[in-house]
């Protein structure tokens, strides 16, 4: 059994296929971390023995606590602190038993010495990723209300090491995903949003290793939090040298009352240990998101939008010509962006009528969708539904719907405001014209944006609202939207998008079957961006566009080559203005659709090995193997090149050591049979010439 009690000793062990997780129940009745790492025999009893330092460190057991509330003398970062209706704000929580719920699921039982107030710590071991999956639920049984000022879904304890070294993401618009790595001294380091969603600049998980570990080799402790609002993870080395990494919904403002009887139930953290580095990190998660949270495993078909070619000037006559035209690219999903609704002719108005422009469609969609159809494509649509323009027949007919303060002008963003979804009546509102949009044109894609942060969170009238959290209401009832939408329209795809890759994590990706990573197209950017995503998140949710050169962020001048190469590497899409290009660049694309239509199964399905990062020279690749291990897909990518031609050879990895591989050749020229040792050990020559060239490599196991 995975999960199994010592009772002799109260010791819990989690035994994965290769890693253990183990605590046990100290002397003061108090659930204390024990080891989490490679497989061990739980002989941990003398672990649990209480530590003391002086007056000044009392209880250092509690800095290792499996869960740990505000209270006494427990001054790190906690996981649940409460004001009860007396005024008291000490907590003390006491082990009260356990429920094996079944083979993989253990529920822990905790209680305050005093108040009736209850926490099931719950843990989910997904044996075949060595992942587990973390969370909690809070009860007030108490006769009063209480206030929540502080729950995190979980606390992990990395085992003291002479560096602690941590690795995340950080970034902006149009820059997300770029990787950052530091030590660890003594103090907190806060990853965290406060924006009202998962947000650019950060993004929920965290890695942690000795300083040593690589692609291939090393410890990484890890973990990535599910959950699309604000969030904080709290990374606190303590003086005596161990990690303690607490997280969940971010505390900032969003105290909320539990009333009698009520219950809370917080997202899912989900941690892991690998000791094959941070590829095998990735590989775990991406394999788990494949079998565990994404909502389907359908195919991406390759995907045309219209924006960068009409922007606000959408009109039916011209989108059915970019149509004719994406149809001879050999495009599969035709979607029409912003523009299409109320008087959308900018930003500035009409946002919120969610009804068709009869100017810009006399004959409403259909004509449109009719035309899409017949050309051999389905048809797609982009919304926001969750942000109204002032100058709206929505906002003028409720004013109230938006956050705001009585007292407060509302800051524009974007010439918007956002609508309150924690109100019942806007979360009816949304899900009925969505019903109304899905159920009356035929369209089964939908591109959900989200173009602005959540400012002056109030909700009008201000007391009949005191007591929740905006914040947490919010990510509740998109949720439970989507959820909604999703049973109601089970052919209807959904992309995840926020101003680009601000609403991407594994809460939102439980209902999201795409996600639009940033609104950087360049593709020598996105490849930064696209790495730094693919070290949590699975490859086959990315989706990437082939767009104008030069591009219209950063003037670069790239090849159609290397622009589809690097867009191949997660779901295709084609951006561009496909109405100006010409026959041979027309010719020239469709050659690389039909290549990605051969692949794709490989992107989706595979392992993915990242080979060679530009962060560390002018060389990046990146290698996919399908599960049945006999196709391999490589995309190479040389950003320079220096003093003429001189050959590069590309390690490969995760391949058979005494199998043979056929390499596909271009120009008929005849096949070339590798053994998998050379290619382990010795390299594949790379054929890389000049500035921005790229390679796309194909291998088959031979029988």
């Amino acid at each position: 059994m995975p999960i199994s009690y010592l009772e002799e000793s109260q010791i819990f062990e989690i035994q994965m296929n290769h890693s253990s997780y183990i605590f046990g129940i100290n002397e003061k009745g108090a659930v204390q971390h024990l080891y989490w790492g490679k497989p061990v025999v739980a002989e941990c009893a003398d672990l649990l023995k209480i530590r003391h330092h002086s007056s000044f460190d009392a209880d250092l057991n509690r800095t290792l606590g499996e869960y740990g509330g505000w209270g006494g003398s427990h001054y790190a970062e906690p996981c649940l602190k409460v004001k009860f209706n007396d005024g008291v704000r000490d907590l003390k929580l006491q082990y009260s038993g356990y429920e094996l719920v079944q083979d993989n699921q253990l529920v822990l039982r905790l209680t305050d010495v005093y108040y009736r107030l209850r926490v099931e710590v719950c843990y989910t071991s997904i044996d075949a990723d060595d992942l587990l999956e973390r969370g909690v639920k809070i009860y007030n049984d108490e006769a009063a209300p209480l206030q929540i000022d502080q729950v995190m879904a979980a606390a992990w304890s990395i085992p003291a090491m002479p560096s602690s070294r941590l690795t995340h993401v950080a970034g902006r618009w149009a820059g997300e995903y770029q990787l950052r790595t530091q030590l660890l001294t003594e103090g907190k380091k806060v990853l965290e949003s406060r924006s009202g969603f998962t947000g650019p600049h950060a993004n929920p998980w965290f890695a942690m290793d000795n300083g040593k570990a690589d692609e291939t080799s090393g410890q990484v402790w890890f973990g990535a939090l599910g959950w699309s609002g604000n969030w904080k993870i709290v990374a606190e080395k303590s003086n005596f040298g161990h990690v303690h990494i607490v997280g969940g919904i971010n505390d900032f403002d969003s105290a909320f009352t539990l009333a009698p009887g009520e219950s809370y139930t917080s997202p899912v953290f989900t941690g892991g240990f690998v000791s094959g580095g941070f590829g095998e990190m990735s590989r775990n998660l991406h394999h788990y998101q494949s079998t565990a949270i994404l909502p389907s495993s359908r195919v991406k078909k390759v995907l045309y939008n219209s924006w960068e070619a009409t922007e606000f000037a959408v009109e039916v006559q011209g989108q059915k010509a970019l149509a004719a035209q994406a149809a001879r690219l050999g495009v599969e999903r035709f979607v029409v962006d912003d523009g299409w609704f109320g008087s959308r002719s900018s930003d500035r108005a009409g946002l919120g009528d969610w009804q068709v422009n009869p100017e810009k469609f006399p004959q409403g969609l259909q004509e449109l969708i009719d035309e899409v159809k017949r050309l051999g494509m389905d048809f797609g649509l982009w919304v926001e539904p969750e942000s109204v323009n002032p100058d709206s027949d929505l906002y003028r007919l409720h004013p109230d719907w938006v956050y705001q303060f009585p007292t407060r002008e509302g800051t524009l963003l974007r010439n918007q405001l956002l609508l309150n979804l924690g109100k019942p009546e806007v979360k009816e509102f949304v899900l009925d014209f969505m019903t109304e949009l899905l159920s009356t044109y035929d369209i089964s894609f939908i591109k959900w944006d989200m173009n602005r942060t959540v400012t002056e969170p109030g909700a009008v009238p201000l007391l009949e609202y005191a007591g929740q959290s905006v914040w947490i209401k919010h990510v509740d009832h998109l949720y439970e939207i989507w959820a909604e939408l999703r049973s109601r329209f089970p052919y209807v795809e959904f992309e995840t998008c926020a101003g680009g890759g601000a609403r991407i994590d594994l809460g939102i990706l439980r209902f999201a079957d795409q996600a639009w990573i940033s609104d950087n197209t360049d593709a020598r950017d996105r490849l930064t961006i696209q790495e730094g995503f693919s070290y949590v998140y699975n490859p086959s949710v990315m989706m990437c566009w082939v767009t104008e050169s030069p591009h219209n962020m950063n003037g670069r001048s790239l090849p159609l080559s290397f622009r589809f190469h690097s867009a191949m590497m997660g779901g295709l899409g084609i951006g561009a203005n496909i109405g100006h290009w010409s026959d041979e660049a027309m010719a020239e694309a469709l050659r690389y659709v039909e290549q990605y239509k051969q692949i794709r199964h490989v992107i989706a399905e595979g392992s993915m090995y990242r080979l060679a990062s530009f962060r560390d020279g002018d060389l990046a690749a990146y290698q996919y193997i399908s599960p049945d291990q006999q196709e391999i897909v490589i995309f190479a990518f040389q950003q320079a090149q220096y003093f003429g031609y001189a050959e590069k050879r590309l390690v490969l990895q995760g391949l058979a050591h005494d199998a043979q591989y056929q390499l596909e050749q271009q120009n008929n020229e005849p096949d070339v049979v590798w053994h998998g040792s050379n290619l382990l050990n010795i390299g594949l020559p790379l054929t890389l010439s000049g500035d921005y060239a790229s390679q796309l490599i194909r291998l088959k196991r031979v029988p």
